[in-house]
């Protein structure tokens, strides 16, 4: 797969985005049958199976220096992934997003470099507020935990992705990382799925893993050869708005007043975002 996609950043990260939550909102049809761990491994080992296909790596081309950060990667997507499907276990998918997306938050926030940068992860933070809505305290003290870790994973993800992507080219370096995360997960997620797995438990999962992490994980890699990690970590304040749209549609979960207040407020901020902060695409110093 080529980096060389002429789509504007914007619309690649946007395109991540639908697919993360389209793929989140289907695990959870897999949750009854294989439980949060075994979701996440059968996810994880689809969407390796997938980019070793399509990428055809050469490992022995890369000394064990070269492949630590995308092995660090893997480690991170993995704890990633299994935070983020307990915490949707346990809350509304835009609440757990919301509350997930304060790790890129974060990011854009550490990587500004001017006070009026610097706005825009501010006007996300209360676009973020109005959507958990935590003057209501009624929601589950562990899915928070386990929302809040999945977004220091988030944060991770973002900086080290943008390192393996300029230093990898094409997708190598998600054929080094998601089949570690394959690994990884199965540790927790075979003794959950084993006796488990049905064909219509198979199929679903295909289609999860392809929606993520297989489109989106690579599209955001190409993307952040082409944005700060600024601009990257605020256009994410759009995800928790397509979390409640999808949750809404596909899952019921109807958003209030307050959380339509909010996904105004982190549009608003993922556009100018988007506008002030490209970077130069760099080649990755390693070819395919």
């Amino acid at each position: 797969m080529s980096s060389r996609i002429h789509l504007p950043a914007w619309t690649l990260v946007f395109v991540a985005m639908l697919s993360v939550q389209l793929g989140a909102a289907i695990s959870i049809a897999l949750f009854e049958s294989v439980g949060v761990a075994g979701t996440a491994w059968l996810r994880m080992t689809l969407g390796a199976v997938g980019i070793v296909l399509i990428a055809r790596p050469r490992y022995w081309q890369w000394s064990l220096r070269e492949l630590r950060a995308p092995v660090l990667l893997g480690v991170v997507s993995a704890a990633m992934t299994l935070c983020f499907l307990q915490a949707i276990s346990l809350l509304p998918l835009g609440t757990a997003v919301a509350i997930e997306f304060l790790g890129p938050l974060t990011v854009a926030a550490i990587y500004s470099h001017s006070r009026r940068s610097l706005a825009w992860p501010a006007l996300a933070l209360l676009g973020v507020v109005l959507m958990t809505e935590p003057w209501h305290g009624t929601v589950s003290v562990p899915g928070i935990a386990f929302a809040v870790a999945s977004g220091v994973c988030w944060a991770l993800y973002i900086v080290i992705t943008q390192h393996v992507g300029d230093r990898f080219a094409g997708v190598q370096g998600l054929a080094i990382s998601l089949p570690v995360a394959a690994v990884l997960t199965a540790v927790v997620g075979i003794p959950q799925a084993w006796g488990h797995l049905t064909l219509e438990v198979v199929l679903i999962a295909v289609l999860a893993a392809a929606l993520l992490p297989l489109i989106p994980w690579s599209l955001e890699l190409l993307a952040l050869r082409r944005l700060t990690k600024s601009a990257f970590g605020t256009l994410m304040a759009l995800e928790p708005a397509l979390a409640l749209g999808i949750g809404a549609a596909l899952l019921n979960q109807i958003p209030g007043a307050a959380q339509f207040a909010g996904i105004a407020a982190v549009i608003v901020a993922g556009i100018a975002a988007e506008r002030t902060g490209h970077r130069q695409e760099r080649e990755a110093i390693r070819v395919e």
